[in-house]
């Protein structure tokens, strides 16, 4: 216990609670051969190679009688052009364009958001920098700006903080403005009406929006449950909007004869990429004109060449074949239309209809197709397609031998011993599985039954389930409880919770995005309250901590529910339970928990979310700066930093439990340098020189304006408007590249 250093006796107890509980559960588990022997606490769980993690399948979408892809190579093609594609967005936006460098986006200008997603509108407003220069639009990212809570001794939690803004390190998007019209051919800039922003401006000139988070990397993301920082992107797609079952007008247009077209829902498992995808191209900061639709776009798009101002290296994994270019001769655009792509890639009950119907028309415009009522679903599972090709298991990590303790024997000293701190450190606790996620949760759950070593060794144990939901001991309100979250989601004190309530807040329809407010609910009988059929199936046995027992324990029992409050049989069965099943599989009746959760100080009906966001993966993390929700640190030393004095805040759902100070970082200079080594090994050198099947066709990305912080210089698109800036990031082949990415804080303004 020595490696521990806590800032009360409350939280002394309770760590010392944790651990404790942590052997015990794992010891309940297993047989005991020898009930008399001492147990010593195990280091976290050991991480094992990704090429091991499986991709959680699709049920109805490639397979069956009737799939919805009836060729996956071409649906491929379709979402890798249109990820690219600069034409998706109303003013030169692509998804690629956030997404561009390692699945990340490492630009430097005009990147800062005014304050932070759930800041009010009225607070909102640019800070001076840490190194006294004024963090407006169109101001160049500086080493020094970094990091965005800036302490005395990074290293102590006491320490005295000397600059701290609620400015977030974000994405620069659009110009926004109110939509009209797209062209069919021709412009590639929807007719908009565009004014300077009342934020984002320079000198009067308005600038691009930049988004209030961070872009995380879209490589390896096929893994994740949900996306989105708040996990707002549901993994059911609907085929029309990012929201699952929550959309009750979502659904798509299904084709029953020559005369008969039916709107049907759409429930396909698995799929928060294609949620994600159908967001940011309706956002009025990140894409596109408010009040644009996914029909618009289809329209825009269906009859022009995909990528028709933008190379295409004749040698691309995946688009070479359609591409006009030849050796020496790279040349823009595909051979093909977006049309084309589309019927060679889905069923035709999805685009063939050619009657007049009820899709709707734009004002003043002539009806949609079926094919551009129906975009929205085309657009998300091709992008989803192809995102599924962007996993990076080739690491130094992912190929080293592994001894008898399934340690990387053939990684540097250094890095092995960074590997032991981030054990010891509990970063495995979050960092979960081969994709360093515990967002990964269904993915985690499979390879949990064929490789159970990746969750620990016999005294020390991490649940991963297919439970969205689970129970971990918090000190939240100034009390030790056992408290629910979702998995996969954490607070780490990274800003002030009134900053960025994140998985705390709600979705359009003002519903909880949280699993855990969900099951609280349903626990007390509100089904109405229950949005995600995920939450249904979460079963007690489960949890990380029990909650309801069937006999009377020995030890305080504030949180769990005992047969004096009245308890039942989870309904589902005990099947590989986490937990013993002998008095785990337990739930409170009905009754009992209405009750309880009416109690405005009860410890045991608590979900701690505010503050919380998805767990990102760790693989390629030496490239992916900044880093954290809020892109508030630029190197990973500082990440370190962070991390070794327990964070930034204490906000009442920070996870203490696995965040906290830590004293073997505090004062090893070694042991840190050594974690940072150890995280370099994950990055996959097909990622950093842009091998396939991470090669991509040219893409101008906006980085800026013309001009700094102070002035900017008018530009074409309107004289209110600034001029852009281009980042020119040439089309690659499946060979790659010779110039490596590198770390974000190479590219940072001196």
């Amino acid at each position: 216990m020595d490696i521990f250093r806590f800032s009360s006796l409350a939280l002394f107890l309770l760590l010392n609670l944790v651990l404790y509980n942590f052997s015990i559960q794992a010891l309940a588990a297993e047989p005991i051969q020898n009930n008399s022997s001492p147990r010593t606490l195990a280091l976290g769980p050991m991480p094992i190679s990704l090429k091991y993690l499986p991709v959680p399948e699709v049920p109805g979408l490639l397979n069956g009688s009737d799939p919805i892809i009836v060729n996956k190579t071409a649906a491929i093609a379709l979402g890798k052009a249109l990820f690219w594609d600069t034409n998706v967005g109303s003013d030169g936006m692509a998804c690629g364009s956030c997404h561009f460098h390692a699945g990340a986006d490492r630009r430097i200008k005009n990147q800062i958001a005014p304050g932070s997603q759930s800041s009010p509108l009225s607070t909102q407003h640019f800070n001076i920098s840490a190194i006294n220069e004024l963090l407006g639009s169109n101001h160049a990212l500086r080493l020094g700006d970094f990091p965005l809570h800036q302490m005395q001794d990074p290293l102590q939690e006491f320490s005295p903080i000397i600059f701290d803004t609620d400015n977030v390190v974000g994405s620069s998007g659009t110009f926004g403005g109110e939509f009209k019209t797209v062209s069919r051919l021709g412009s590639n800039i929807d007719d908009c009406n565009r004014n300077a922003d009342t934020l984002f401006h320079a000198g009067g000139i308005g600038t691009r929006r930049v988004t209030p988070r961070n872009a995380p990397s879209v490589i390896n993301a096929v893994f994740n449950h949900r996306s989105f920082w708040d996990g707002r992107a549901n993994n059911v797609f609907n085929g029309s909007s990012p929201w699952g079952d929550r959309d009750p007008k979502s659904g798509v247009w299904v084709k029953i004869n020559g005369d008969k077209v039916s709107k049907q829902r759409l429930h396909l498992i698995n799929s928060s990429l294609a949620s994600q995808a159908t967001a940011p191209p309706l956002n009025t900061t990140e894409m596109g004109c408010k009040n644009r639709t996914l029909k618009d776009i289809g329209r825009k798009l269906m009859q022009r060449h995909p990528l028709e101002n933008q190379k295409v290296h004749w040698n691309d994994s995946v688009l070479g074949s359609f591409s006009f270019s030849s050796v020496g001769n790279l040349k823009p655009g595909l051979n093909t239309t977006y049309e084309n792509l589309v019927k060679q890639a889905f069923n035709e009950k999805y685009w063939s209809f050619s009657r007049p119907s009820r899709f709707g028309s734009p004002v003043g415009g002539a009806p949609y197709s079926q094919m551009e009522a129906n975009f929205g679903m085309f657009f998300g599972l091709a992008i989803q397609l192809y995102e599924s090709t962007l996993i990076s298991d080739e690491s130094p990590f992912d190929k080293s031998t592994r001894d008898a303790s399934n340690k990387p024997i053939d990684l540097t000293a250094a890095q092995l011993s960074g590997l032991e701190q981030f054990r010891v450190n509990l970063c495995s606790l979050c960092h979960l599985g081969p994709n360093f996620t515990a967002a990964s949760v269904n993915a985690n759950a499979a390879i949990a039954q064929t490789h159970p070593e990746a969750f620990g060794e016999r005294t020390f144990v991490i649940s991963a389930t297919t439970n969205v939901v689970n129970r971990i001991p918090l000190f939240a309100h100034k009390t030790a409880i056992t408290a629910f979250i979702d998995t996969g989601f954490a607070s780490t004190g990274v800003a002030k919770e009134t900053a960025d309530i994140g998985l705390g807040g709600v979705d359009d329809y003002g519903n909880p995005l949280s699993f855990s407010q969900q099951y609280l609910q349903q626990l007390a009988g509100n089904m109405k309250g229950v949005f995600d059929a995920d939450v249904t199936q979460v079963r007690a046995c489960d949890f990380q901590e029990e909650f309801a027992i069937n006999f009377k324990p020995s030890y305080v029992a504030s949180s769990l529910f005992t047969p004096a409050d009245g308890i039942q049989p989870q309904p589902q069965d005990t099947n590989n339970c986490f937990l013993s099943a002998t008095g785990n599989a337990f739930l409170p009746t009905t009754k009992s928990a209405k009750t309880e959760l009416k109690k405005p100080n009860t410890q045991k009906m608590v979900a701690e979310v505010k503050a919380s966001f998805k767990i990102p993966s760790l693989r390629n993390v030496e490239l992916t700066g900044p880093y954290m929700h809020n892109g508030g640190m630029a190197t990973l030393e500082q990440v370190v930093e962070f991390y070794t004095r327990g964070g930034n805040f204490t906000n009442d759902a920070k996870q203490v439990t696995r965040v906290f100070p830590l004293q073997n970082l505090q004062f090893s200079e070694k042991n840190r340098h050594d974690l940072v080594e150890f995280l370099k090994t994950l990055t996959d050198d097909r990622v950093r020189y842009e091998k396939a099947p991470f090669d991509h066709p040219e893409i101008l990305v906006l980085q800026g304006h013309e001009g700094n912080q102070v002035s900017v210089t008018p530009g074409t698109l309107h004289s209110h408007l600034a001029k852009d800036e281009f980042l020119l990031i040439p089309a690659v082949g499946a060979t790659g590249t010779e110039a490596p990415l590198y770390p974000f804080k190479n590219y940072l303004a001196p």
